[in-house]
């Protein structure tokens, strides 16, 4: 939300006055518009550049995205009448990418609306995620773009949580205006919070939150900082124990310090941990020499050094405490699929928080050529697994253009043991048009607005045994067949197979057999 301000020099130090000058000039929203005006061509590029994953490949590889675009195109049927059994729902969260993938799907194509609708989620975080850290440090962080970008393709996104990933970017932008906006500016929030929690209730919580103890701590002297980060550490400690006393909770399953942020760089596999220690190393080294720098100047680098590093320092300090202490998932209804994975998920806003930590540096140039290659260094290891995939995919789209149109086919399509990232929902796009994903876990979820009933012969309804093909546990019945496996047969793990299943065995039977 703040302009260029500081660049170098002695200039930093001054950009929170002259930009608190701005703001009660113009108001946060005039100050982005004169933002956008001053520095269009440099927003025009970066956004181009930073939407090349979504077209590099045939298709997006986001484990979740092949379930919601399989699914929009369910609904297309249902609407026409051609599924009985299934029906829409129409939840009050967790749809807001549903919709706007539905919606661009109807005017350009599932294909392209997908391209469409993902884009769009990538840029709102993106950029949502660019206004925070500006909000957090008085300048723009042009300098630690590099370090956003990857957190907007990091885990997250490439397991297809979009619902929540959008949620997140709009609360970036939220706490971004609420942060630097004037009193009239936070009205907007009246409209992003409502958004926000069509697509997630995390994403709205943690707006809340951010904002309450950012206005604790910039209306309140600054020796009661201890006091307000003390207090929300305790009430992070107590959430768990007040889940648990009604809900079933599972613990996280991973020790505190792998969910620090650069762990949403952590994908397919070991080599990606040459992109997180590179993080960290470039985070330690730069704020250690940042502070080194100050303290040489006279005056009082303490004051400025906690005018920039402070509140950014508490809520990263906060993201690590709630990842350590929060439960890995909870199962709100007994009907419905727990919401899981939650610790992996906020190491996002972690991951986001720790930008803003770096953006509170003053920006030198090595800044910018270290972060662009650790960038660089991710993205091509996700070209290339990604990549990968698409191959897997196509081969998926070949097996199943050989059956009758309109067969039952499930899949277990499972990734090495070192990746973080599942792929099984390859199968559910591959169908669109072909075949129905009879394992696919949405509707069985009551998450999502596609619902089904028991004997329907489309999908399994129960959650349970949609998720158990997946892991090829799945018992086939009779009422089942005819109904297809895709396997991965042959040495390579790339290599897939289809066959015909019968009534007894389990579902991914064949992959055993040498």
């Amino acid at each position: 939300m703040a302009g260029d301000y500081a660049t170098s020099g002695a200039s930093v130090e001054s950009g929170a006055t002259a930009a608190a000058d701005e703001r009660g000039a113009a108001g946060a929203f005039g100050i982005a518009w004169q933002f956008a005006r001053d520095h269009w061509l440099r927003i025009g590029v970066i956004s181009a550049l930073l939407l090349i994953p979504c077209f590099w490949h045939h298709e997006i590889e986001a484990d979740d995205l092949g379930s919601h675009l399989y699914n929009a195109w369910l609904v297309q049927l249902i609407h026409r009448g051609e599924l009985p059994g299934l029906w829409i729902a129409h939840p009050w969260t967790n749809v807001l990418f549903d919709y706007t993938l539905s919606g661009f799907g109807a005017i350009f194509g599932l294909h392209a609306g997908e391209k469409i609708a993902v884009s769009v989620a990538v840029l709102v975080f993106f950029w949502g995620a660019f206004a925070m850290i500006a909000a957090a440090t008085w300048r723009a962080p042009w300098l630690v773009a590099p370090c956003a970008a990857l957190a907007a393709y990091g885990w997250t996104f490439e397991m297809g949580f979009f619902n929540y990933y959008l949620s997140l970017g709009l609360a970036f932008f939220g706490v971004a205006i609420f942060w630097r906006g004037a009193r009239w500016d936070r009205l907007a929030l009246a409209a992003i919070a409502p958004l926000a929690l069509l697509a997630n209730p995390l994403g709205v919580m943690w707006l809340a939150a951010a904002c309450a103890y950012i206005w604790l701590a910039e209306s309140t002297e600054r020796w009661l900082h201890a006091l307000w980060f003390a207090l929300a550490a305790g009430a992070l400690f107590t959430v768990p124990r007040f889940l648990g006393a009604f809900y079933d909770i599972d613990p996280a399953t991973k020790p505190f310090y792998f969910f620090n942020g650069a762990d949403q760089a952590v994908l397919f596999g070991m080599r990606y941990r040459i992109v997180e220690y590179g993080l960290i190393a470039f985070a330690l080294i730069a704020i250690t020499v940042d502070w080194a720098l100050r303290r040489r100047e006279r005056g009082t680098w303490i004051q400025q050094a906690w005018a920039h590093y402070a509140i950014p320092a508490q809520l990263y300090a906060l993201a690590i405490f709630s990842a350590w202490i929060m439960p890995g998932a909870v199962q709100v209804h007994a009907e419905a699929a727990s919401a899981s994975l939650l610790t992996e998920r906020f190491t996002t806003v972690s991951a986001v928080l720790a930008c803003c930590l770096l953006g509170a540096m003053r920006p030198r140039k090595w800044h910018l050529a270290a972060t662009v290659a650790i960038a660089a260094l991710f993205f091509a290891f996700l070209w290339q697994d990604t990549g990968r995939i698409n191959r897997m995919e196509s081969q998926i789209v070949q097996l199943v253009d050989k059956l009758p149109p309109g067969q039952r086919v499930t899949g277990s399509i499972l990734e090495p043991d070192p990746t973080r990232v599942l792929i099984q929902h390859i199968l559910d796009r591959a169908c669109i048009g072909r075949c129905f994903s009879y394992g696919n876990y949405e509707p069985g979820s009551l998450d999502f607005r596609v619902r089904a009933r028991l004997g329907n012969p489309y999908v399994l309804a129960d959650y349970d045994e949609a998720t158990s093909t997946e892991g090829g546990d799945y018992v086939v019945r009779q009422r089942d067949l005819p109904v297809y496996q895709i396997y991965e047969c042959g040495d390579e793990s790339e290599k897939l197979c289809i066959a015909a299943l019968r009534a007894g065995e389990k579902n991914n039977a064949m992959a055993d057999v040498p």
